[in-house]
């Protein structure tokens, strides 16, 4: 699975993000807010797909987000499959007003692990957080879903604002930390196998490939982490 894409300097990698789950959970809105700070409270539901690149500074690097808005209708999900391929990381978008949006979650995860790596970085996001009087699903339940799949999770409003940046960054900031630690042990694992011997010969050390093969099957760390 490749984690980035080198740009015109070094430092720049780009990931691509998918916004997946059901229709009118809010993906749209919550890309809208994301990337220009903007909501449309009577926006239309996505046809197709739609991406935009946000840009990212993590450690004094650049990093560019290209965030695919995928539509949740049944009908568009032949179309949306194809572009799961290449993501690294993934927001599944539930409405905390529709229980029907939070029992989906299960289908999309299957798919998401269906088309894509099953070590994408995925956060589970229970949006409208906002409307406190119409809530269906606990924060709670969203909490034990995401802990249960190994997810981070976190409630967002779209309208308010709240939460919404850190969940973006919580998929980018975990997804270049998992490179940065793939390319320190490749690294270190480099630098082991090109040890010499006095007669000149280059020595393989036997633990080089099993602690190679450990890093690329390795799961990310993901933990729950949650702000009402």
């Amino acid at each position: 699975m490749a984690f980035y894409s080198e740009e015109e300097k070094t430092e720049d990698y780009l990931f691509k993000i998918v916004l997946i789950g059901d229709s009118a959970v809010g993906k749209s809105n919550l890309l809208a807010r994301f990337a220009r700070d903007e909501f449309y409270p009577n926006s239309k539901s996505t046809i197709g797909v739609e991406f935009q690149t946000q840009k990212m500074d993590i450690n004094g690097k650049e990093i560019k987000a290209q965030i695919w808005d995928t539509a949740g209708q049944e009908r568009f999900r032949a179309v949306t499959s194809a572009y799961y391929r290449g993501a690294v990381g993934a927001l599944l978008v539930y409405d905390i007003s529709r229980r029907q949006t939070f029992d989906s979650i299960g289908r999309w995860l299957n798919e998401l692990h269906t088309h894509s790596d099953m070590n994408v970085v995925t956060i589970l996001v229970g949006n409208k957080s906002d409307l406190k009087e119409a809530r269906e699903v606990t924060t709670a339940e969203g909490k034990a879903l995401a802990e249960a799949q190994g997810l981070f999770f976190m409630e967002t409003s779209a309208l308010d604002s709240l939460n919404v940046t850190a969940a973006f960054q919580t998929v980018v900031k975990e997804i270049y930390n998992i490179l940065s630690r793939k390319v320190m042990i490749s690294q270190e694992l480099k630098n082991k196998d090109s040890t010499s011997l006095t007669n000149g010969k280059t020595v393989v050390l036997q633990g080089g490939k099993n602690e190679s093969a450990a890093a690329e099957n390795g799961e990310p760390r993901k933990a729950g982490c949650c702000s009402t």
